[in-house]
């Protein structure tokens, strides 16, 4: 069994001043069509069956929308948990406990799981084996990191409309995690077979989509789903909002207009000001550089190139700039499957870059860094140290949506992800076997192949944890990846009208909060 660590949670009050605000409201959110948010005030919301506060309505920005909501697109999770839900979801212990699927039973050959019964999709579509096999075909089949650990599966088999039994060409120790992560929500087979699912999404969760309640590009409304098999949430209604910008989110809050936002930590005096707000702090970004040309002839070819890099790479800058940065040695944490003491890293010293970087001839390294606007300083930073050792990297910002499509897309000779993976059977599977999707070179070691077999055929048995550690140093020692940072995510909460905020259970996920626990305040 894998080693688990507990999610760590940080509420930081902002103030304890009163402040009344006012807010938009309307008996019928689904009926109402102006440019304004709206809202239920308390003293108009009352309690109904199952602990829901009819008419209640939450408001909360993640400051742009999906460009793609079909499943095996990267969703952030704060949208992708709203109308979706997971066959599995992860306990208090970090381990595999029933949703959607109610049990299962896997050997290193197959995994096969019993589904929840009476479960409909938004659209009226049956929840059953068949979806389950469309959806994770779908996830496996799109390009990007979230196929990765997907490819996996052999075949998949609906035995009956509960049980479908997924067949594996080598042991998947950590499906089952894989499962309740953002990579495999599940969506209406109809919707994806019509490719309607791209811009609508339609799943099993207790919000549906309300197109006529949306307002393009602005406001994304998710109503009550009548049909809805589990407990029902506490607020009724949930609206996403799509202000991209920090200061003009803050002001949204504080006049009223949302009541949850992702924020940072420059705008915090703003929210002391104004009273009745905090902030929940979380670890939910690890990210790191990821050398894509390092095929035949590539600019990353050569090890001396890639260890060059690594050691030009000065994280403790950006950890300078942003105080919640907190510069590691490697992508997983102590306690966590794939952690290896034995990783110290590359700690900044360009004398020794310059030496590499000479040893391997100092090739040419030119080209293109997409970034985005919430990475774009972070990029810029990497930039211009690496330029000190010679290398010709121009910074190319584009909207998060073309950046999400293309940064790891191989187009570019490197890249910087938030890789959220939280197994490393699942970091190996999407950034670094010969066949990962984040891996266009196609290229792996010997030594790194082998170590990751070792570690797949070992599954779930008391030996997998050395062997995974080992496969996280060979990764290392082969700088594939470095330069890794771990960072808090912000989101601020208004406390006259929300109630119950917390950080989310699932780990790793940014811009997000425990939806389903959120009630209106005072209700």
């Amino acid at each position: 069994m894998m080693k688990t660590t507990r999610f760590a949670r940080l509420a930081v009050p902002v103030a304890a001043a009163a402040l009344l605000l006012g807010a938009c409201s309307s008996d019928d959110p689904a009926e109402d069509s102006s440019d304004e948010p709206t809202s239920t005030t308390t003293e108009d919301a009352a309690p109904s069956a199952g602990g829901q506060v009819a008419g209640s309505v939450l408001r909360a920005n993640w400051g742009g929308f999906p460009e793609n909501w079909a499943p095996g697109a990267e969703m952030e999770a704060g949208y992708m948990r709203v109308p979706y839900e997971n066959l599995t979801k992860l306990g208090d212990d970090r381990k595999p406990a029933p949703w959607l699927a109610t049990s299962w039973e896997q050997t290193d050959e197959a995994l096969t799981l019993e589904l929840q019964p009476g479960v409909t999709f938004h659209d009226g579509t049956p929840f059953d084996a068949e979806a389950v096999k469309v959806n994770l075909e779908l996830i496996k089949n799109t390009p990007g990191p979230y196929a990765g650990p997907f490819q996996v599966i052999d075949s998949i088999d609906a035995v009956n409309d509960l049980t479908v039994q997924i067949n594996l060409s080598a042991p998947a120790p950590s499906l089952l995690t894989t499962l309740a992560t953002r990579a495999a929500p599940m969506a209406s087979p109809a919707a994806i077979a019509d490719g309607s699912i791209a811009q609508t999404p339609v799943g099993t969760g207790p919000w549906a989509y309300d197109e006529a309640a949306s307002i393009a590009g602005t406001r994304m409304t998710f109503g009550p789903f009548a049909e809805y098999w589990g407990d029902a949430p506490g607020f009724e209604t949930v609206q996403l909002f799509a202000i991209e910008e920090d200061n003009a989110a803050s002001t949204a809050m504080i006049n009223g207009e949302i009541d949850v936002t992702d924020t940072e930590l420059d705008q915090l005096s703003v929210f002391e000001e104004a009273g009745t707000f905090e902030t929940i702090a979380y670890p939910g970004i690890r990210n790191n550089p990821m050398f894509f040309d390092r095929g035949p002839g590539g600019m990353f070819e050569e090890l001396e190139v890639r260890q060059a890099a690594c050691y030009a790479i000065n994280t403790q800058v950006v950890a300078d700039l942003d105080p919640d940065v907190t510069p590691v040695s490697q992508h997983f944490a102590e306690g966590e499957q794939g952690y290896n003491p034995a990783i110290t890293g590359y700690e900044h010293d360009l004398e020794m870059a310059e030496t590499l970087y000479s040893q391997a001839g100092s090739p040419a390294v030119e080209g293109d860094w997409l970034s985005t606007s919430f990475n774009n300083r972070q990029i810029s930073v990497y930039a211009e140290q690496l330029g000190e050792l010679g290398f010709n990297l121009t910074v190319q910002e584009a909207p998060p949506p073309q950046y999400f499509s293309e940064w790891n897309a191989g187009a570019y000779p490197i890249g910087l992800g938030s890789n959220d993976e939280l197994t490393p059977y699942d970091w190996y599977q999407s950034w670094f076997a010969a066949e990962a999707p984040g891996n266009p070179a196609g290229v792996e070691s010997d030594q790194l192949k082998a170590a990751a077999d070792a570690a797949i055929a070992a599954g779930t048995s008391e030996e997998a944890d050395d062997l995974w550690a080992e496969v996280t140093l060979i990764i290392s020692e082969e700088a594939l990846t470095c330069a890794h940072i771990q960072s808090q995510e912000l989101i601020a909460v208004n406390t006259d009208t929300v109630s119950g905020a917390a950080a989310p259970s699932e780990p790793w996920e940014t811009v997000l909060i425990n939806f389903r626990d959120l009630r209106p305040a005072g209700s």
